[in-house]
């Protein structure tokens, strides 16, 4: 899909990959950004810097986002490409409290969902559109020492296939974007994680590789390329994968 011209709404804007996301996709020449986030001054901040417009909205909530997409449809504009891109870390394992499990649930993987149940039935309407979901590569392969984190990106990883090969048809296009480590407010304090062993990206070469999958129309977007070696390697010997992450879970408890 080409993005000039286009209208795109960025939720997580505030900071990090969506804010990075915001910037570049005004430089490819969308005709508005919609920057979403709660901090709705960073948001605004966001805006400021892309030329667009700012939504203070919680997407842990399904109406909150029912009301973005029907503010931008009525007053700038049928939404073109949608950054479902917010999301939280839940560290832990099945001991983690439900009402952390819902909260990831609800962000990592809701948030999806009810931006897909509200705007892909307008998308078909007129003829297509394009969702950018971010998950992470911890949906791809797992998340050492964060259960809840790993199970939601994973769902959400699988949300998105459902829909590329539900609405591939109908003309909407979807990438699920993957990253290990990336700089922002998730990672602060946690640069030595086990996600960083390949290195911790800056948000803007993950926002480079957003719009070129965006631009290809390709699924599956991978930063950090030696991801896709490590999924291979998890369909090929799933038993030898696992007994690799026991090795890294052993390492990364005693730190």
């Amino acid at each position: 899909m080409e993005i000039s011209g286009k209208i795109a709404v960025v939720t997580g804007a505030a900071s990090g990959i969506g804010r990075a996301l915001a910037l570049r996709l005004a430089a490819e020449g969308a005709k508005c950004v919609v920057c979403v986030d709660l901090n709705a001054e960073g948001a605004a901040e966001t805006a400021a810097a892309s030329g667009g417009v700012s939504y203070q909205v919680n997407v842990g909530i399904e109406a909150e986002i029912a009301q973005l997409i029907a503010d931008v449809e009525t007053n700038i504009g049928p939404i073109d490409l949608f950054c479902s891109n917010a999301g939280i870390m839940v560290k832990g394992g099945a001991e983690a409290a439900n009402e952390d499990w819902q909260r990831i649930w609800d962000i990592n993987v809701m948030a999806h969902v009810w931006a897909a149940r509200h705007l892909v039935p307008l998308m078909i309407a007129r003829g297509g559109g394009y969702l950018l979901n971010t998950a992470s590569a911890a949906g791809l392969l797992s998340q050492v020492g964060a259960a809840p984190y790993s199970v939601s990106k994973h769902a959400a990883v699988g949300l998105a296939e459902w829909l590329a090969l539900t609405h591939g048809d109908d003309g909407i296009g979807v990438s699920v974007l993957c990253p290990q480590a990336v700089r922002s407010d998730m990672t602060r304090g946690n640069e030595q994680s086990v996600a960083s062993l390949d290195g911790l990206l800056e948000p803007e070469p993950v926002a480079e590789a957003c719009v070129q999958a965006i631009k290809e129309e390709t699924f599956l977007v991978l930063p950090h390329p030696e991801v896709l070696g490590y999924f291979r390697k998890k369909s090929e010997n799933y038993d030898r994968w696992i007994g690799g992450m026991r090795k890294l879970n052993r390492i990364f408890r005693k730190s």
